[in-house]
């Protein structure tokens, strides 16, 4: 299979695992011998950055700063930046030409400093699949994989993100478990 890396993958009405009811999970790495790991990018807590600062002993003037959102299920006690290619650190994982990922604690000080990414998304936890276990799950319509959208992503209403990511799509998520099957 080819590498899903870059992509949405949303879930339908046939995901078993309640985890996952109406998430939207960006691939940040996807192969045949790892397996793949993911962000989901719709799913806020009720914590803001600022409490990670505040808990890393970062003084960071008052400014209004972002939710903290649950990445997935696998290491949640470890944190993840998504964020616009326009940001320069050291550590990242290259998702997109515009997008990338890192866990280098040094963006919540250049954040406390006001040279944040122009976007980005601070998630605790991953969604991971072993090899061949996300094809699996492909293969029972538990996911829809559609090209992922940097203005879903960074700009789009959390609350609105898995049915706007379903639309560019030219899919209506709400009706999908009513016409699809494996034959």
């Amino acid at each position: 299979m080819e590498s899903l890396q870059g992509s949405f993958l949303i879930a339908t009405p046939r995901m078993p695992d309640p985890r996952f009811h109406q998430q939207v999970v960006y691939l940040c790495a996807h192969n045949e011998l790892e397996g793949a790991m993911g962000l989901i990018i719709n799913q806020p807590t009720d914590h803001s950055l600022a409490e990670v600062m505040a808990g890393a002993g970062i003084e960071f003037s008052n400014h209004s700063l972002p939710p903290i959102y649950l990445g997935g299920p696998v290491e949640m006690e470890s944190g993840f930046f998504l964020f616009s290619a326009d940001y320069a650190c050291p550590h990242y994982l290259e998702v997109t030409e515009q997008i990338r990922l890192s866990n280098d604690v040094e963006i919540l000080r250049d954040i406390a400093r006001g040279q944040a990414p122009v976007d980005y998304l601070f998630a605790l936890g991953y969604s991971g699949w072993g090899p061949g276990q996300l094809e699996a799950e492909l293969a029972e319509d538990c996911w829809l994989v559609l090209p992922g959208d940097y203005q879903v992503i960074f700009r789009t209403p959390d609350q609105r993100k898995w049915k706007q990511a379903a639309r560019l799509g030219g899919i209506d998520i709400a009706i999908f478990g009513d016409v699809v099957g494996s034959a």
